[in-house]
């Protein structure tokens, strides 16, 4: 990408790996519809007990290119010590200023059993979008001038510890490009070896299918909003902006004629 400013679509998330797992399938689909797509890891990822710095940059480029993601960064901040300070919400909203995404796409969940980054993560995304566009503040962000992003858009974590009442939550389908999810997380060798990887690959296949099963998808992503979803037409919107009628809704067990 020779002019990496106006993104569709910017994702971000503490790690590399988190945005191929939690979202893949719809990176690699946004940009086969040609929208101008980034993806932002805020940390390295190390130290992890099977990585390097060198090895997990190497990593995060083959799965970028696997997904045809033209642009990714890695802000380079504290891994395992990730919060949301005054620093960091200034460092990633330089980002969106220099950026000027219309729609971030945020990981994010409380995750107790897993890296407390994801959560953080998810309060400095929220909290960037907010100050990136304050005015009389350009000399926390390099002098760039304010942008307000938008839409915020929440890729939750399948392991959150929360019970969620999300006012918006809609599915993608990614039945054409799951198995491009499949081959960018597998760029990861150092994090997923051969077994590794062989349980992973099970849990993403067996969970995307009952997401989108949800709604007549081979395979979905989940994503949630802060707002309600709005439409401007209720049948596209039922439908699932298809053209063609919904999957059919079947009774419940109340309902079925008894023999």
């Amino acid at each position: 990408m020779t002019d990496p400013s106006g993104f569709d679509v910017l994702a971000v998330a503490p790690h590399p790996d988190d945005l191929e797992i939690l979202c893949g399938g719809t990176l690699a689909l946004l940009v086969k519809k040609g929208y101008r797509v980034g993806m932002i890891d805020l940390t390295t990822g190390e130290p992890t007990p099977r990585g390097t710095v060198e090895r997990r940059a190497a990593e995060a480029e083959a799965a970028r290119q696997a997904l045809g993601v033209p642009f990714r960064l890695n802000l380079n901040l504290p891994n395992r010590e990730l919060m949301d300070t005054p620093a960091n919400r200034y460092a990633l909203a330089t980002v969106f200023r220099r950026y000027r995404p219309e729609i971030v796409i945020a990981a994010a969940g409380r995750t107790p059993a897993a890296s407390p980054d994801h959560y953080q993560g998810q309060l400095l995304i929220e909290a960037a979008r907010f100050y990136s566009q304050l005015t009389k503040w350009d000399d926390r962000f390099e002098g760039l001038p304010p942008h307000r992003v938008p839409q915020l858009v929440y890729a939750p974590f399948p392991f959150d510890a929360e019970q969620r009442h999300w006012p918006g939550t809609f599915i993608v389908d990614i039945s054409d490009t799951f198995e491009t999810k499949v081959q960018a997380v597998r760029c990861y060798s150092s994090q997923f070896d051969e077994e590794r990887f062989a349980r992973l690959h099970h849990f993403l296949a067996g969970h995307n299918a009952a997401i989108g099963g949800r709604c007549g998808f081979r395979y979905g992503e989940l994503f949630h909003l802060p707002v309600p979803v709005g439409s401007a037409d209720l049948v596209t919107t039922v439908r699932g902006g298809k053209g063609s009628p919904a999957p059919v809704q079947l009774p419940g067990k109340d309902h079925l004629p008894h023999g």
